[in-house]
């Protein structure tokens, strides 16, 4: 039998990804209709995370990121550049809410609209 994650008495949430904390980045600039949420699928696929990405309508791009470590590290840096056709302005991020977690999908990263 496996164990949780946390228990029902731990002030961490639990996600369905299992994820107890995460990273949310709001991207700005250049960065809808240069194909950026499909290189961040690639960039997160490639460094195994959980989370997603999506366009907002100012014109921006979400991007939510379960976990911590070099690999989120690693995906935030690549988001300060996005693809060679973006345009990064700037990148704000902030800690993951236990409601951010709850949207984490339970396994890969996905591209949402």
């Amino acid at each position: 039998m496996t164990e949780p994650l946390s228990s029902p008495d731990s002030d961490q949430p639990l996600a369905p990804s299992g994820c107890t904390t995460g990273t949310h980045a709001q991207i700005t600039g250049r960065v809808q209709g240069v194909a950026y949420r499909a290189a961040a699928k690639a960039e997160a696929d490639d460094l195994g995370l959980i989370g997603w990405v999506r366009n907002t309508s100012d014109g921006a791009v979400e991007l939510l990121v379960g976990g911590d470590g070099p690999a989120v590290d690693a995906l935030l840096r690549w988001a300060g550049k996005g693809p060679e056709a973006a345009d990064v302005a700037d990148v704000e991020q902030r800690e993951a809410t236990e409601q951010d977690l709850a949207s984490l999908p339970q396994a890969g990263f996905e591209i949402r609209r």
